[in-house]
């Protein structure tokens, strides 16, 4: 089943549109990876500048391909992220955070990953968490390399990064004129997310900035580059997500009165999530909530 992206504005400081694949109206979530965000490559050495923003309920993934990110949040973690590395923060009940692109980045280009937290961790304090140093290793004549979970060809090669749900998460480079076929675990269902170049799955052209989805039972996936460069994809899978969840703005909860509640702390700077410094400036505000009762959705 193809998800095809929808184009967002990352921000009201720059002109930069994202491609947003999840939630998605054929596919809200994969697993529990419940938003995907694809942005660049753009020349733009402004290209991400986030003024500091809340996240409730969920852990935020940025995977870098391309340029250089500066994050700062309300734990006072200070982290250059560079491309072929990872930052995950848990926000729990609460945490804050800013991006912005260094100038000395030529260009950007990354995938922003959001991952909807179990009930039974969802109000945890809040951490951070960066890893440079992950798995990374030959499948034929490609390059993959483990963000999250592990790959079930290599179950033995497990990123560090701290997870609260069976997930995988990768980053896989097919040469130009090569054929790929990838062993799945068939316990998740799964996501082929086409970042660059050209890519047929099962023999079909998968659109560049599109997401394939594989149900749950797929043991095997192949990959065909018939293009003149390398493709790109982002793998991304996990166990189906069975909770019900709301999803609003910046937050994951489980009901219209605690997004209400998050909305009204942020806004009345009472969320108890403590300010920090930066090179951007200013805070954003929640917008105004939609004239209806939100309503939990698998």
């Amino acid at each position: 089943m193809l998800l095809e992206p929808r184009y967002v504005k990352l921000s009201t400081r720059t002109g930069i549109e994202v491609r947003r694949t999840l939630p998605n109206a054929r596919k809200r979530m994969i697993g529990a990876w419940a938003f995907v965000d694809h942005f660049g490559p753009t020349a733009q050495t402004d290209g991400m500048v986030v003024a500091a923003h809340p996240h409730s309920g969920l852990q935020t993934a940025t995977w870098m391909i391309e340029g250089r990110v500066e994050h700062r949040d309300s734990l006072g973690s200070v982290q250059h992220l560079e491309p072929g590395q990872l930052n995950l923060m848990t926000a729990g009940r609460g945490i804050a955070h800013s991006e912005l692109s260094l100038a000395d980045s030529k260009t950007l280009h990354a995938v922003q990953l959001w991952i909807a937290l179990p009930d039974a961790v969802r109000k945890m304090a809040p951490e951070f968490e960066h890893h440079a140093n992950l798995p990374t290793f030959q499948i034929g004549s490609s390059m993959a390399k483990v963000f999250a979970g592990s790959l079930a060809s290599q179950s033995t090669l497990s990123s560090d990064a701290k997870l609260y749900s069976p997930l995988v998460g990768a980053e896989i480079r097919i040469p130009a004129g090569a054929k790929l076929e990838l062993e799945l675990d068939p316990s998740f269902e799964h996501g082929i997310l086409l970042v660059e170049g050209q890519l047929a799955v099962h023999d079909v052209d998968l659109p560049l900035h599109s997401m394939e989805y594989l149900e749950v039972g797929t043991r095997l996936v192949d990959f065909e580059n018939s293009g003149d460069s390398e493709a790109i994809i982002v793998l991304l899978g996990g166990e189906p997500f069975d909770e019900p969840i709301v999803m609003w703005w910046n937050f994951i909860e489980r009901s219209h009165e605690e997004i209400l509640e998050m909305r009204e702390k942020w806004n009345n700077r009472d969320s108890g999530i403590p300010e920090f410094a930066d090179n951007i400036g200013g805070w954003t505000p929640a917008p105004e909530l939609p004239n209806l009762t939100l309503r939990a959705r698998l």
